[in-house]
């Protein structure tokens, strides 16, 4: 079986957030389960330099101009690039220009990403032709409405990262792309008047895929679906969409081997992780007390992410003896409340504004619980890293984080399950609450650290996701 994914980026060469990290382990976890599987991505600045030696596979004359299309390899998984004058290599993210703004043009230059897709799984490449496009957000959900445009040359796949990013744009710009105005309907990609192109990859794939089981609950309902639960739930109904969630790339994540700690520890030795706490205790400008235990906040700032919560519980977990750091960027208001409390409270919290990848592994490996209390999130990796570094995560019961977090309750304890914090909903006091159950369990080291072994010993690898999607593609046919 032959598999394609269409994306918009991959790491480590491109990365604005987990699309990239899924991108960058999935089809190689992919290939070594049997599948022959490659990726298309637009030629980015970053991408054509990290991705040498390609050669020309095809040129075409489309809707936006001649483009060529390109075909290397990095890390063992087969890339094309599709290069379009003008349209890839600019300054800034792939999405916006250095000043933030969205480019004008990006209906065009996502357009062509799913365009390429389609014609791919038509024959472009002479020598490999996909038989499942595997198409990735709003940025590739336009392949699989080429493909029901052009008789559904091959099976098509959209997986929803996250369903709050949509895709839209004023609905004239349907006869610059060329597809039929048929297609512009509420059984369509029409949303509001305007084309969607997450709705195009929901409604024409052969079958939607969410990064978790909860999540693709979750979508179904108004309050986590942005207006497209209706469409969603009745793809519940008849059975194409479901949920498989992401995994940990362990040659990226392993406390035993990752170069990026002062020391390396394991299941079975953990002693070691003492080191990289007082690392990061200094780091931060913290003060040095193995006693104290560290919590950890690595995410974008904002409010989905739930961190306001945490600002209001601050006192109440600084009181209790705990130390706070953080690491990311986004909202300036929660920028600014950080930044103030690492003025107020100095020698307790300590705060990076930005982010960095080498950083986040050294906070990872040396605090003690790492905190997400999203108020919704389809995935997460972040609790995922910590349970791989025995970072004990602190979660809100929502979509990834329900399905791979288990609350350290009397009754997960001693069914030898429990591997951190669950709090239900979106209130300061819940959260109040389940830090509070942190210090109880902390006060405890001997439990604490049986906890630590439980979280480590669970398998997120993306070994366990490439079988599911084998299998999912298998049923397509």
């Amino acid at each position: 079986m032959q598999v394609l994914h269409v994306c918009s980026e991959i790491f480590p060469l491109l990365k604005t957030g987990g699309l990239a990290d899924v991108i960058g382990a999935l089809p190689a976890a992919q290939i070594a389960a049997g599948v022959d599987t490659r990726i298309l991505l637009p030629a980015f600045p970053d991408l054509k330099k990290g991705i040498a030696n390609t050669q020309r596979v095809a040129t075409r004359q489309t809707f936006a101009g001649e483009i060529e299309l390109y075909y290397g390899h990095f890390n063992g998984v087969g890339i094309y690039l599709i290069e379009a004058r003008g349209l890839y290599d600019r300054p800034g993210s792939p999405y916006h220009d250095q000043s933030l703004y969205a480019y004008a043009d990006n209906y065009l230059r996502f357009a062509l990403l799913g365009w390429v897709g389609c014609e791919l799984a038509c024959g472009l490449d002479p020598f490999w032709r996909p038989d499942v496009v595997h198409a990735h957000d709003w940025h590739a959900g336009l392949a699989c409405a080429y493909l029901a445009a052009r008789g559904r040359p091959a099976k098509s796949v959209f997986t929803v990262h996250n369903l709050a990013y949509q895709g839209l744009f004023q609905a004239h710009h349907l006869e610059h792309i060329q597809l039929p105005w048929s297609f512009f309907s509420m059984y369509g990609l029409e949303f509001h008047d305007q084309i969607s192109y997450l709705k195009a990859g929901l409604f024409y794939a052969d079958h939607v895929t969410a990064v978790s089981p909860t999540y693709a609950r979750e979508i179904t309902h108004p309050e986590f679906g942005y207006g497209m639960e209706g469409l969603l739930l009745q793809r519940q109904q008849e059975g194409t969409l479901s949920g498989i969630l992401n995994g940990v790339d362990p040659g990226i994540w392993d406390p035993a081997h990752d170069l990026l700690l002062t020391a390396h520890y394991n299941r079975d030795v953990l002693d070691a992780k003492t080191e990289n706490k007082r690392q990061l205790q200094t780091t931060m400008g913290l003060k040095i007390d193995d006693k104290a235990p560290v919590f950890a906040v690595v995410s974008r700032l904002t409010m989905q992410k739930g961190l306001d919560l945490v600002l209001e519980a601050l006192p109440d977990l600084l009181e209790q003896g705990g130390q706070l750091v953080v690491l990311g960027a986004g909202d300036a208001l929660l920028q600014q409340g950080f930044l103030a409390a690492a003025a107020q409270y100095p020698g307790q919290v300590g705060v990076q504004i930005g982010y960095h990848e080498a950083f986040s592994h050294r906070i990872l490996g040396g605090a003690d619980v790492i905190m997400v209390p999203s108020r919704f999130e389809p995935c997460g990796l972040t609790q995922l890293y910590g349970l791989k570094y025995g970072t004990l995560p602190l979660v809100r019961r929502t979509g990834g984080l329900a399905d791979t977090v288990n609350d350290c309750s009397l009754e997960n304890l001693a069914d030898g399950i429990a591997s951190g914090f669950v709090f239900a909903d979106s209130k300061v006091d819940s959260l109040k609450h389940a830090i509070r159950r942190a210090f109880v369990l902390w006060s405890r080291p001997l439990l604490w650290r049986y906890v630590q072994r439980q979280a480590m010993g669970m398998d997120f690898s993306w070994q366990v996701a490439a079988l599911a999607y084998r299998e999912l593609y298998q049923r397509l046919f």
